[in-house]
């Protein structure tokens, strides 16, 4: 019988083969955090002790843990097709699931590429921005521009286009034809700021200086996270994307929004496109798709976009990119009945009617100890703390350690503690997760 993670009891030493990802190896294995199972708001340790869940899994479980219908419907898949190549040969599911997202989106981007995380939906919107470009006579156009402290997964074209620098440092000199918008972070004028910061906008007009500097006939894609998320939860400034929109839409530039992580209810609807009323070409998508339950991405592009390939022959391959495991039968069974369950349950609206209250307690930690900054959209939230002198990101990881112990847990990314909870969270829940974290600041040197 196949072991499941509630029956496993594991000694020191087993730990040792698996290399695991983001995470200081030497420090978990000498104390490790291992858990056991999940229901709704809560995990649970193999210890037995519950935890509430303050950030999603990962940004991810939207409709909560182990949503009886999510989980009936993988089940019931499994035993039906358990994988179809998705080259030259199709099943039904991906229809039917590309037409729900497409009812979605903005209406423009009724074209769905499906791929199996945010690090593949990337480096596929990169790829389809080039090839576009390409195939509409643009063929100079092949530089790519991210923006600083921006993460867009792990792929060499994502890390190229990213602008977190630990995440790139060790790995060379990355692609090539990349450039970098600033960051829109700025303490100094936004701190504190409740939902989207008044100041920021220019910002985005650093983009016709990159225009000037490389001529537009070299720029195929500019690429942002409509809130950066891993960076520590950057909120964009009013007016930011509308410009970025505007400028692209100027010189012929593919803008893609990376909504690997607002996608699917966290800022209270579909997508942080249709919640902020801006239509970008792509949108990126996975984490929530599923729930979290089976790995899955999918990009959605403008038909003009997906047009510009139905060229030449009619029994050529259009694209010549895709995924042994694209459209995998389980994952779209997962998806299909995670969009059911947020239709049903209303869910994205409930996170649009939680967003105050969420709000209000989050900048009720504005004299806790440390604490340096405030910020939110939607269901999503940041405490940025102090540094310690010489000693980046120890303060806040020993506020997640804290957070642990007492039943919670947070992410953190540098002196960020990020916040992100699933989209069924009750009041309560949301005060007991904020008096955990008063607490564990309280305590913290």
């Amino acid at each position: 019988m196949a072991a499941l993670s509630n029956t496993l009891k594991l000694d020191r030493d087993e730990l040792d083969a698996y290399w695991m990802p983001f995470t200081a190896n030497r420090q978990f294995k000498a104390a490790p955090r291992l858990i056991a199972s999940a229901e709704g708001m809560y995990y649970t340790d193999v210890d037995g002790r519950r935890l509430l869940d303050g950030i999603a899994g990962m940004w991810c479980c939207n409709a909560g843990h182990n949503r009886k219908p999510i989980i009936e419907a993988i089940q019931r898949q499994a035993a039906v097709l358990d994988f179809s190549p998705p080259f030259q040969v199709g099943q039904p599911l991906p229809f039917e699931l590309a037409n729900r997202l497409a009812a979605l989106a903005p209406a423009s981007l009724n074209r769905v590429f499906f791929t199996n995380s945010g690090s593949e939906s990337v480096d596929t919107a990169l790829k389809i921005a080039i090839a576009y470009q390409r195939q509409r006579g643009q063929g100079t156009r092949t530089r790519l521009i991210g923006r600083e402290r921006g993460y867009h997964g792990v792929g060499f074209g994502g890390i190229s286009v990213g602008g977190i620098a630990a995440n790139r440092r060790i790995f060379g000199p990355l692609l090539p034809g990349i450039d970098h918008l600033p960051h829109t972070h700025d303490l100094a004028h936004n701190a504190f700021s409740r939902g989207q910061p008044a100041w920021g906008a220019h910002l985005a007009d650093e983009l016709e200086r990159l225009v000037q500097l490389h001529d537009a006939s070299t720029i195929a894609a500019v690429i942002v996270e409509p809130v950066a998320g891993s960076t520590g939860v950057l909120v964009p400034p009013k007016g930011y994307l509308e410009r970025l929109r505007d400028i692209t839409h100027k010189y012929g530039i593919v803008l893609i929004f990376d909504e690997v992580i607002t996608a699917f209810g966290r800022l209270g609807g579909a997508f942080a496109a249709g919640v902020l009323g801006i239509e970008p070409d792509i949108i990126t998508t996975a984490k929530g798709l599923t729930s979290g339950t089976v790995p899955m991405g999918a990009v959605l592009v403008r038909e003009e976009i997906y047009d510009a390939f139905m060229t030449g022959p009619e029994n050529a391959i259009e694209l010549t990119h895709g995924y042994t495991y694209s459209a995998h039968p389980l994952a779209c069974a997962a998806a299909l009945a995670t969009l059911d369950l947020y239709r049903d349950e209303a869910l994205f609206a409930r996170a649009a009617s939680m967003a105050g209250y969420w709000e209000d307690k989050l900048h009720g930690l504005r004299d806790a100890r440390h604490v340096a900054d405030l910020r939110n959209l939607g269901l999503i939230g940041a405490i940025e703390l102090q540094p310690r002198e010489g000693a980046p990101g120890a303060r806040a990881f020993d506020v997640f350690l804290k957070c642990w112990e007492r039943g919670l847990m947070i992410r953190t990314t540098g002196d960020v503690i990020a916040l992100s909870p699933s989209l069924i969270i009750e009041r309560e829940q949301i005060d007991e997760l904020f008096s955990i974290v008063a607490e564990a600041l309280a305590s913290t040197d």
